[in-house]
């Protein structure tokens, strides 16, 4: 079993979430013999938080409730609060995991935060574009390590652009390993482009067992 941690700073963006959230929380894609997942959410304290589309949230856990090891994964959504200095506390915790060789999952306003803490200085990565890190990361030196892609995988390491929601899901499904290949194949496919054809390609990798 492993934890997949969410943060959930104030004006968390709802709809970047939503793909691995609904997921990873609900398993109805999971091969038969995909490990327990625990779907947290974990705010700087325990107090009511409000995401960007209005709604509350009520933290599960605080940051030093986290466990942090390779097998559990930290999830940073977009927000509109990333250069507050309090979620500091929150990079230094990415920072453990991903020293630790666990996954970090950062998309949007959060790969910025990671970027002016020197985190994405030496690995390949994306955002959303490189005018916005010079913009919102005045210390990020990993010019040279930009991608121009939706959603980046390097090791334990998943960034991705406000666009890029639905790959930047596909990646850490992937790196999880809970969806038989083919199912995540359709699965992607169908919700890249609404065709039934890609539809009914997933139910019948479940019907069949993966």
């Amino acid at each position: 079993m492993f934890t997949v941690y969410v943060y959930t700073p104030d004006t968390l963006a709802d709809w970047e979430i939503g793909y691995v959230t609904a997921e990873l929380h609900s398993r109805r894609f999971f091969k038969k013999d995909a490990p327990d997942v625990s779907v947290k959410m974990v705010g700087l304290s325990k107090d009511p938080v409000q995401t960007m589309g209005g709604f509350t949230i009520l933290p599960d856990h605080d940051l030093d409730d986290m466990v942090v090891n390779k097998n559990n994964v930290l999830v940073l959504p977009g927000a509109g609060a990333w250069n507050d200095p309090k979620h500091n506390r929150m990079i230094a915790k990415a920072k453990d995991f991903l020293a630790a060789d666990a996954m970090v999952c950062a998309i949007c306003g959060a790969t910025a935060a990671l970027a002016n803490a020197g985190v994405l200085d030496r690995r390949p990565h994306t955002s959303n574009g490189p005018g916005y890190l010079k913009m919102f990361a005045p210390d990020y030196n990993g010019q040279q390590f930009y991608v121009d892609k939706p959603s980046v995988a390097d090791q334990n390491l998943i960034t991705a652009s406000s666009t890029g929601a639905l790959l930047w899901a596909k990646q850490i499904i992937e790196r999880l390993d809970v969806f038989q290949p083919d199912t995540l194949q359709s699965w992607y496919s169908y919700f890249s482009t609404g065709r039934e054809e890609d539809f009914f390609a997933l139910m019948q990798t479940l019907s069949t067992g993966g």
